[in-house]
């Protein structure tokens, strides 16, 4: 987890266990289809719960776990203000209500999915989620200001990232050890007394 910044005692932070289930479980009934771009927008810019640095920090951290990233980030969030109880809270504000809708939208699809219409709605989405995630990485660059590597490597980084999976089709696995393992050396190096 990232390290407090000066203002974080200043900052709104979740009042309960409670209120971090509900947020979570708003989170995640808005995150069809991926809720990065929620996640980001609510935490950060409107309930300010983290900053753009934090989130960045905190989200590479949850992709690189196993497991959904939004699930780990609910755990982390909610273990950072209340421990195990507010880990607990994140979860189960995540799973909860979505599970139950999952379940109602699986028994309603499997009613509709020979119909072409459907499937060909459902194909649509994609380019949809798509753009979401495009746009809420862009929006997440200028974090990237503060970051030791400085802007132009963490660039390079990014670049060898999608050369490396969307046109080499190289195994996830391999290119995050891989390309993560380089930046997380280079960014040690940088802080190293």
């Amino acid at each position: 987890m990232s390290s407090a910044t000066p203002d974080a005692a200043e900052r709104p932070r979740p009042g309960s266990p409670r209120e971090l289930f509900i947020a979570f479980t708003v989170l995640a009934l808005q995150g069809f289809g991926g809720v990065l771009a929620v996640v980001q927008r609510e935490l950060v810019e409107k309930k300010r719960w983290m900053t753009r640095e934090e989130f960045v920090e905190e989200w590479a951290v949850a992709q690189i776990m196993p497991g959904p990233n939004v699930i780990n980030l609910a755990i982390m969030l909610g273990h950072r203000y209340f421990g195990w109880r507010g880990a607990l809270a994140g979860l189960g504000g995540i799973l909860t209500v979505p599970l139950m809708v999952v379940l109602a939208l699986a028994v309603l699809y499997s009613q509709v999915a020979s119909n072409p219409h459907a499937a060909g709605a459902l194909r649509g989405m994609g380019a949809v989620a798509a753009g979401l995630i495009t746009a809420t990485g862009l929006k997440l660059v200028p974090a990237l200001k503060k970051h030791p590597l400085g802007v132009p490597a963490a660039a390079v980084l990014a670049v060898a990232t999608f050369v490396s999976i969307a046109l080499l089709r190289l195994p996830l696995l391999g290119v995050l050890l891989g390309l993560g393992g380089i930046g997380c050396v280079l960014t040690w190096r940088k802080l190293k007394p």
